[in-house]
């Protein structure tokens, strides 16, 4: 067992053997929920407008990135840059939604992740997995006025597993000053603060009536054979 799981005083962690099991199970139920989602949508075709939409939605969202109010301990409040991934999946489905998520994750892995490249798993957690969770607005394709719902839950799984990689890598990380009562919540707390922020920003943005005029055209843009 000393290949998947190792104790060093008192503490547990996965070993190298534990992380690629534990990546292989999450990318193989990534992919199972992928397809079962659009055969069920009966989405799978990938036409040149919706490459086309997908690229510019991607391009967007990642020099929106750019525009951050930067966390001390990685992570960042973005202008709408998830709000941009996030309407892929939710205009065309949760096979294009998936794979445009995980195409802009490699992008954001490219952007910042080579500083902090502590082990695979850690990797998958903080960028290709939080990520490409933002895709799973596609859940939701062809479900009217259930935008905002879809866009909170994708923000919400994006921030599990940058939570997850929180606590089995950031914990040294924890300020001094952090309540010792409130420790073992440091990583749903750190994380979720910043995601959080930009999320209520898009969301209050999206209930301003003429945003929300514009947000509905683009979607008819978007659908428009």
């Amino acid at each position: 067992m000393s290949n998947f799981i190792q104790a060093e005083e008192g503490y547990y962690s996965l070993g190298t053997a534990g992380y690629y099991v534990m990546i292989a199970f999450l990318l193989i139920n990534l992919i199972l929920w992928t397809i079962i989602f659009a055969r069920k949508q009966n989405n799978t075709r990938f036409s040149a407008k919706c490459i086309a939409f997908c690229g510019v939605a991607i391009a967007l969202g990642f020099i929106l990135s750019y525009i951050k109010l930067e966390m001390p301990n990685g992570g960042s409040v973005t202008v709408l840059s998830m709000f941009c991934i996030c309407i892929i999946g939710y205009f065309y489905g949760i096979k294009v939604g998936i794979f445009a998520a995980a195409a802009y994750s490699i992008l954001q892995f490219i952007q910042g992740g080579g500083a902090y490249m502590l082990s695979p798993l850690q990797i998958c957690c903080d960028y290709f997995f939080s990520f490409t969770a933002l895709g799973i607005t596609g859940f939701f394709y062809k479900k009217q006025n259930k935008f905002i719902l879809a866009y909170c839950l994708a923000i919400l799984a994006r921030g599990l597993f940058l939570t997850v990689g929180g606590y089995l890598y950031w914990m040294d990380y924890m300020p001094e000053n952090f309540p010792k009562s409130l420790a073992f919540l440091y990583p749903v707390i750190y994380n979720y603060s910043y995601i959080l922020v930009e999320g209520a920003i898009t969301v209050i943005l999206l209930k301003i009536p003429a945003v929300n005029k514009m947000f509905k055209r683009l979607q008819a843009l978007a659908e428009e054979n």
